[in-house]
């Protein structure tokens, strides 16, 4: 008996059907294709920097390649990127970790998934603030467990406060879900809201997964809080970072998990029989990525915090769009509320969705819809492109709404 697409699904699990496609993956697949075909698309729907991997970090992935460096490694990865990476959240996030409870993954997506897998089963509620990274919920639908949706507004910086959060806990709450610096919004937790936030949490044996990916991606006098900071959290707290975002290294794959030993080593076992080591060539990168010079975190920093203001700028410039200003991440998360119910171009704009498919169709300008995020009436654009591409973008964008 032949199986069609259609009669599989009865096969596949609950979980599995219970999870979404991420939207990020295919507008940017799509992007491709029409890119391929011959079209002149501007992409700002892409969650990686336009920069290249910084020369002596490519270099120390040859040199491993050329030194036969290309076997299995320990799962947990090996001694001497777990010793940067102890060095790493010492001098940028003034996190104490040791060794045996660092593991490195195959990008910050495993991290995560291996920490919620852990934690998590059916009947357990884990809290997620919206707008929230699009893997969130559908990590938590995948192990079982149920993700709670807090919504926040723009009004509120797109962040959580601690009475709703205290709301939204239950004698099922097992864990919470921070990102800051955020994908998509840009948002970024003080030190006072994240200890407004962990209050809330004292003495409840609720865990909490920080999420912070683009902790060297921020702009102004403001910089992230890690609630792994705060002694009475700290056996409660999982750090998931990467260099992905910071050297631009989303290929390479490598992402790295600190926390309480016994749950490091659980996600040690989940890897063992999942995927096994990171990259072999790519840990060797990552060693040189971390412990090399780092000025140019800086230069890119400031490349980002030019393009980030032309583009609060230019996008609030344009009638029905409005923008909250990043304070980190290269993504800015306009309001396009005021366009939804209107016709433009023959196209009757019901929802984000709709508006990020005429943008691409008509106009080969690549975004992403809010509903991804759980924001259905915004857009995420990252400004992870040349400012002669977002000038172009805007040009294109302000001409689709005029």
């Amino acid at each position: 008996m032949s199986i069609s697409n259609s009669t599989g699904e009865k096969y596949l699990t609950r979980r599995v059907l219970s999870m979404q496609e991420s939207q990020t993956m295919k507008i940017t697949g799509l992007a491709k294709q029409m890119k391929a075909e011959g079209k002149d698309i501007i992409s700002l729907s892409a969650g990686e920097p336009d920069f290249p991997t910084p020369d002596s970090v490519a270099q120390a992935g040859i040199d491993a390649i050329r030194n036969g460096f290309t076997r299995y490694t320990a799962n947990a990865g090996i001694p001497e990127l777990k010793e940067a990476v102890v060095e790493k959240f010492k001098r940028d996030n003034n996190i104490e970790f040791a060794q045996n409870q660092i593991i490195i993954s195959n990008g910050g997506k495993q991290t995560l998934a291996n920490a919620i897998l852990a934690l998590c089963e059916e009947g357990d509620e884990v809290i997620i603030p919206a707008p929230f990274w699009v893997s969130f919920p559908e990590m938590v639908r995948l192990s079982g467990a149920e993700p709670v949706i807090v919504p926040t507004t723009m009004e509120s910086g797109y962040k959580m406060g601690p009475e709703q959060l205290d709301a939204a806990i239950s004698d099922r709450t097992k864990v919470l879900i921070l990102n800051s610096p955020s994908n998509p919004s840009g948002a970024v937790y003080s030190e006072t809201e994240i200890k407004a936030l962990m209050a809330v949490l004292k003495d409840r044996e609720i865990f909490v997964i920080s999420d912070e990916m683009y902790d060297q991606i921020v702009y102004g006098q403001l910089r992230p809080y890690s609630p792994a900071r705060i002694p009475e959290m700290r056996d409660w707290v999982i750090v998931s970072n990467g260099v992905s975002k910071t050297y631009a290294m989303t290929g390479w794959r490598v992402g790295f998990l600190g926390g309480p030993k016994w749950l490091i080593d659980a996600c040690g076992k989940i890897q063992s029989q999942t995927t096994s080591n990171a990259n072999s060539i790519a840990q060797k990168a990552a060693v040189s990525a971390l412990t090399g010079n780092q000025q140019i975190i800086e230069e890119r920093r400031a490349e980002f915090e030019k393009r980030r203001d032309y583009m609060y700028a230019a996008l609030n410039d344009i009638p029905g769009i409005s923008a909250m200003l990043p304070e980190g991440a290269f993504y800015i998360f306009p309001s396009i509320g005021s366009l939804l119910g209107r016709t433009f171009n023959g196209n009757v704009l019901k929802n984000s969705t709709d508006v990020a498919e005429y943008l691409l169709v008509d106009h080969y300008v690549a975004t992403v819809p809010g509903e991804a995020f759980g924001a259905p009436e915004n857009l995420r654009l990252s400004y992870a492109a040349s400012i002669s591409e977002l000038e172009e973008a805007v040009d294109r964008i302000r001409k689709a709404f005029s």
